[in-house]
């Protein structure tokens, strides 16, 4: 087992690539720390420990500094280690730059950049007294190539490449790498909300012709 004994905190851990995320680090011999804002967490966590694994469920804000920072105490305590973050989380409020309102800016700003950050923020500390850590985060293609209607998001995706660097920098000497993986379009509950013909059109732009799967983008988060 590629990650026996692994303590790995799972943000957004409830849902698709989340979920595909856990049950793979789970089987992969890791202890999950899962994180979401949706109760349905719960039900994963026990899944898991029917199935013989070791899995705790919290539900956190990752906009929320003082929780985050809480709640990475409460699971290195209960675990003695935190080994794997895996920056997860996100949403999406699309709409056209003169369309887009500030909350939906603020919103998608909060998760899916702010919570990055103060994960990573309250996670390394811990890293760098183990000399040890594994740091992954979500981006995605569309921080590359620009999408229409999506100005919050793809400011996010850009800036977590852009601070991924700058942490694998900071944090080598001690051990920590910083990753991200940027995913084409991939079929989850958030991806289903788009409309028809958004993804038919987005067919021809993937060589293979159709869209990836939620364990797609887990095997990369264990690969890294």
């Amino acid at each position: 087992m590629r990650l026996k004994e692994k303590i790995a905190l799972i943000t957004g851990g409830a849902n698709g690539i989340g979920l595909a995320t856990n049950n793979r680090f789970a089987k992969e011999g890791a202890k999950i720390i899962l994180w979401d804002v949706s109760d349905k967490g719960n039900d994963v966590a026990e899944q898991l420990k029917k199935e013989g694994h070791e899995a705790v469920f919290k539900k956190v804000s990752v906009t929320n500094e003082e929780e985050v920072q809480q709640s990475v105490t409460e699971a290195w305590k209960h675990f003695g280690r935190i080994d794997i973050l895996i920056n997860n989380a996100g949403i999406t409020r699309d709409r056209t730059l003169l369309k887009m309102t500030k909350q939906e800016w603020d919103d998608v700003i909060a998760v899916n950049l702010t919570g990055v950050f103060n994960c990573t923020q309250a996670v390394v500390p811990i890293m760098k007294e183990q000399n040890y850590g594994r740091i992954v985060s979500a981006s995605s293609n569309v921080a590359i190539r620009g999408n229409f209607g999506q100005t919050n998001y793809v400011a996010t995706k850009s800036a977590i490449i852009g601070m991924t660097k700058v942490w694998a920098m900071e944090l080598g000497r001690y051990g920590i790498t910083a990753n991200c993986i940027a995913p084409g379009f991939i079929t989850t509950a958030m991806t289903d909300l788009m409309p028809e013909e958004v993804r038919n059109n987005s067919l021809p732009q993937i060589p293979l012709g159709h869209w990836g799967v939620p364990d797609d983008i887990a095997n990369g988060y264990l690969y890294l």
